[in-house]
């Protein structure tokens, strides 16, 4: 199962507060040792809520409003992609991490949804299609890496 685990904000990342040497040395062994568990499929971290923008969908319109966005236990500072083989090994790692904050902090796991979550709603036709973009964004197209993706379809 594939999880993501988003490491909620707090004042000091909200605040643009860098991590020191000490916690960038601690999360790059955390890191090391997820990608050699072959548990680690993506993470980073983000800027704060200041840097970025939302966009609210009301029917055909679009409202666009810029940060810094209120309500910090709200917000997410990083994030991993994880294959795991269950939540309980998703929460093993976690409980693993060093703290991510200076301060107190919280870090949320959650499923995400696989081709079969969909049932009938997601047809041989979507399925097929949903496959190929997989393969063009992992870079399994076919084509020479560094190429730009192919446009084929039928």
């Amino acid at each position: 199962m594939r999880v993501m685990v988003m490491v909620k904000a707090s004042p000091s990342s909200e605040a643009g507060v860098m991590p020191d040497a000490r916690l960038l040395a601690a999360m790059g062994r955390y890191n090391e040792e997820l990608v050699r568990a072959g548990v680690m499929l993506a993470g980073e971290g983000l800027h704060p809520s200041s840097r970025g923008v939302r966009v609210q969908f009301s029917g055909t319109r679009r409202t666009v409003t810029d940060g810094p966005f209120g309500e910090t236990r709200e917000l997410v500072a990083g994030f991993w992609l994880w294959q795991v083989r269950s939540m309980e090994e998703a929460i093993e790692w976690v409980r693993r991490c060093p703290n991510p904050m200076p301060e107190d902090s919280e870090i949320e796991i959650r499923p995400v949804f696989e081709a079969d979550d969909f049932g009938d709603a997601l047809t041989p036709e979507l399925r097929e299609r949903e496959e190929r973009l997989r393969q063009v964004v992992s870079g399994c197209d076919g084509a020479p890496p560094g190429s730009p993706p192919s446009r084929g379809g039928r």
